[in-house]
């Protein structure tokens, strides 16, 4: 089994550095291994392996725990119209769309192709946010429309898994069953918005105060493992409890950290599923069938991407349209997942099963390459540019030119004082739990925070500053935080401050052209120097 396990590693990282240079996902990367190991070590069994499964189906409740931290009310507020007209149209015209065409066409038994038909409503979240966010594309009038319906997609998946759940109990009518999840989800619902409410701030506010990064990770796994034991008893997937946790630790201070101290468990368990995936393909289905999946696959596509066009067409113009339409067209991960589950229930036909995951896996690998050239393909269809569709929009929170000051102790607050006093838009990083609480009780935008994890500096768009302020008193988390942080702007706009010469020589190797030595004034210096960058 070792054995297995290296192998596996070795080939999902070799793989997936290979595919990178693509451009091509790496959940792509993933499904090959598993594929390549099934084939080599003759290991079809091993992926019905209930154990297995159980590992897997983790990566997914945290990816919907992650979503869940990025559900905001506030956020979906501003892009109501985006978000609960366009992407709910979406989603309800085109699953009834391939509902109708599987049911009628195919003659696919209505419950399966109620499912099949919500499954290729989805397109890849994960997939598109991340390669609009590389072009940034994101501020986009296009990149706009497209989060908008992908925000609704990924809530959609909710209703989607119980819809699963519920077609999958027999023995009793439709109505009661409702009635009963109705009931179920209620008591479900309310227990965990209590305990949200009135004991997730207290409870990390005790796990912060150690100061220790293990006992914080650890009481993360406690609650998301927890809640979606608790979905699970009621009778519910897993991630629905997930998804609820992520809502509930979103209203909290803590959000940010939690959602850095996650991404490796999220990343490396939804690398499993994936294997997992990779694992049940049957390539004799595959050959058997390669006529229908290459006239389904570019049917599919062309379906979907009218569907979404004639969608936002209405109201916006046609450029904007084409490309947000181009950016959704695939079918992504989560049609996946909704496969798997479905074949664990009894719900899907494995050849149809087996089609189905072939041709997301097509489109998924198709997307990169669409979307680095989707100016060029829009201008083919598109004989007049409007070129005001393609100017940024910028939120009024976005963070555009501002000054990300890392430490907020006696001189952080003094820098931040002559940032205020200048007008200039900045946003703090502090490790101190009480000190941020304090900040934010007078409305400043200071985050707690490891100010050492990429994904924390990555969201508060450190790339987009105009300047860095590090001030950190201990050395060997300064040192630690300018390594990252170079990684991330090559330390091109970071100011720091050191204690003593002998510490400015320690940070030679990380090129930094902006380093103070402590004196009586370095709060003012530090300001001045970043004005200057």
């Amino acid at each position: 089994m070792l054995e297995i396990i290296i192998f596996t590693i070795l080939i999902a990282t070799v793989l997936n550095v290979f595919l990178k240079h693509f451009a091509i996902p790496t959940i792509i990367g993933y499904i090959a291994t598993g594929t390549i190991i099934a084939y080599g070590f003759n290991l079809h069994e091993a992926a019905d392996n209930h154990d297995l499964k159980e590992i897997a189906e983790f990566g997914v409740v945290f990816l919907m725990f992650s979503i869940g931290l990025e559900f905001s009310v506030k956020h979906l507020m501003r892009m109501k119209q985006d978000v609960f007209f366009y992407g709910a149209l979406q989603v309800f015209l085109t699953t009834g769309i391939f509902t109708f065409i599987a049911n009628s066409f195919f003659s696919i038994e209505i419950k399966s192709a109620i499912i099949i038909g919500a499954a290729l409503a989805l397109s890849s979240t994960a997939v598109v946010l991340k390669i609009l966010n590389e072009n940034g594309d994101i501020n986009k009038k296009f990149g706009r429309k497209t989060l908008g319906i992908l925000l609704f997609q990924d809530i959609a998946v909710i209703p989607i898994l119980l819809m699963i759940t519920i077609f999958s109990i027999e023995g009793s009518s439709v109505s009661s069953l409702l009635f009963k999840t109705l009931i179920d989800a209620t008591i479900l619902l309310i227990g965990l918005f209590v305990v949200g409410k009135y004991l997730l701030e207290p409870f990390f506010h005790q796990v912060s105060k150690t100061k220790s990064n293990e006992i914080f990770v650890g009481s993360i796994l406690l609650i998301v493992i927890g809640s979606s034991f608790m979905a699970h008893k009621f009778g519910f997937s897993y991630s629905l409890g997930a998804f609820v946790a992520g809502m509930m630790i979103a209203e909290t201070t803590y959000k940010n950290q939690v959602e850095a101290d996650l991404i490796p468990f999220r990343d490396l368990l939804l690398g499993v599923f994936f294997i997992t995936v990779g694992m049940q393909l049957d390539f004799k289905i595959i050959f058997d069938n390669i006529f229908a999946i290459s006239l389904l696959l570019p049917a599919l596509i062309v379906i979907k991407i009218t569907i979404i066009f004639v969608i936002l067409r209405f109201r916006t113009d046609k450029r904007t349209a084409l490309k947000s339409a181009l950016s959704i067209f695939q079918l992504g991960e989560f049609a996946l997942v909704i496969f798997e589950l479905s074949f664990a229930k009894g719900l899907l036909d494995p050849v149809i099963g087996q089609i189905l995951i072939v041709i997301v896996v097509i489109s998924m690998i198709m997307t990169p390459f669409v979307l680095k050239n989707i100016s060029f393909i829009a201008d083919m269809f598109s004989r007049k540019k409007n070129k005001d569709a393609d100017l940024c929009i910028i939120d009024e929170e976005s963070l555009k030119e501002h000054i990300i000051l890392i430490g907020y102790g006696r001189l952080g607050k003094h820098i931040s004082k002559l940032i205020q006093e200048e007008g200039i838009k900045f946003i703090a990083i502090e490790g101190d739990i009480q000190t941020v609480k304090e900040a934010q009780e007078q409305n400043l935008p200071v985050i707690f925070g490891n100010a050492s994890q990429k994904h924390i500096l990555e969201s508060i768009n450190i790339k987009d500053a105009s300047a860095v302020i590090v001030s950190v008193g201990n050395s060997k988390k300064l040192n630690h935080i300018c390594e990252v942080v170079n990684e991330l702007t090559r330390n091109t706009k970071t100011i720091v401050k050191v204690n003593k010469f002998e510490e400015k020589n320690e940070l030679s190797k990380l090129n930094l052209s902006h380093v103070i030595v402590e004196t009586e004034n370095t709060a003012k210096a530090m300001f001045d120097e970043a004005m200057k960058i």
